[in-house]
């Protein structure tokens, strides 16, 4: 005989079935608007990513949660209240809150004696948990620890009127050198990454975690710092550097790094990854945003367009060349009837 289900379980599947069937119709322009902008969309809006704190966490969590948030910011969530939830037991909540606060990326924190200092790092499909990782940390060193300075450049991109009304997160991240919403440069190294199908994965969701919007052009000064993400003896090393410009006498500047935070030591725990069929179709692209294939133009490895010219079969017999002595038949050969004529006019 198995256990009776409690009530709370219930009440919570039969909550979240009602709500995956139910039909919000719009009552005001507000929430028209909202609900548009929620719709899928052929160009999708920046994701946006969500930070939990667990009912239960420690000093080093929460602060991992602050920093990771600033870098992340303006496209992150901060939920300042703890959250009763275990996301590999339970997803319900985690995709409660996901579709609520129209995000679909996810970084939740907790503490225990079985886990201590633990993060899960995940992201949503159709409000639906795609994949989770869980990290675990061994080493925390927060943005506040480092002295960098700020370069006057990035403090003027934020703007004078922005400058003043920052809060606490953003000055963090104006004191260590980083503007508020740049691209990082993203570096991956490890064997692992490559060869580990879970490792693998991580770095496909750390990319699309830290990437930001999607753009054509970046100028150079906007940017301004690099996360790199090394896989070595099990562990992977969380480290984010300042870029400084320096005079180089050239053209090109020079190039600095200088560590800025947060840095963490993160161990691999537990994962649950999306199967091969599901992943390839959250990955999909619609058809509109592919471009058309242009017949007979192909690029080379170096980005050159190149062309081909369908013509017509030519006769070489009746191509006009260059005249040239020594291409002239010569009048002892056999088949030449100039002599012949020459005599022909004396006689007459």
């Amino acid at each position: 005989n198995s256990k009776p289900r409690p009530l709370t379980t219930w009440c919570r599947e039969a909550r979240s079935d009602v709500s995956m069937q139910r039909v919000v119709k719009p009552k005001t322009q507000r929430v028209k608007r909202v609900l548009e902008h929620r719709e899928p969309k052929l160009v999708e809006n920046t994701k946006t990513a969500m930070f939990i704190r667990g009912g239960h966490t420690s000093e080093t969590v929460t602060q991992a949660l602050k920093d990771l948030y600033a870098l992340k910011k303006p496209d992150a969530v901060l939920f300042k209240r703890k959250n009763m939830a275990r996301p590999f037991e339970d997803r319900t909540s985690i995709e409660f809150l996901g579709q609520k606060s129209d995000a679909s990326l996810f970084l939740f924190g907790s503490h225990s004696k079985k886990r201590p200092h633990n993060l899960i790092i995940g992201r949503l499909f159709d409000y639906h948990v795609l994949d989770m990782i869980e990290l675990g940390i061994e080493r925390c060193k927060s943005i506040r620890e480092f002295k960098v300075n700020c370069s006057a450049p990035l403090c003027w991109s934020l703007g004078p009127i922005l400058c003043r009304n920052l809060n606490q997160d953003s000055m963090s991240l104006q004191t260590s050198g980083c503007a508020l919403g740049s691209k990082p440069c993203l570096l991956f190294a490890g064997d692992l990454f490559e060869t580990d199908s879970q490792y693998s994965r991580l770095k496909n969701l750390l990319t699309d975690f830290f990437r930001g919007p999607v753009v054509s052009k970046v100028q150079l000064a906007g940017l301004d710092h690099v996360t790199c993400c090394t896989a070595m003896e099990g562990k992977i090393f969380f480290r984010t550097y300042q870029i400084n410009l320096k005079k180089s006498g050239g053209r090109c500047p020079r190039v600095e790094l200088e560590e800025m935070g947060p840095s963490l030591d993160l161990i691999l725990r537990r994962t649950h990854l999306a199967s091969s069929d599901l992943y390839r179709q959250a990955c999909r692209q619609p058809k509109a945003i592919k471009p058309n294939k242009v017949k007979n133009i192909s690029r080379n490895t170096f980005g050159s367009k190149l062309g081909r010219v369908h013509m017509r079969r030519q006769d070489l017999a009746q191509l006009q060349t260059r005249k040239i002595k020594g291409l002239k038949r010569s009048r002892n050969q056999p088949g030449t009837s100039g002599t012949h004529t020459k005599r022909a006019k004396l006689d007459s």
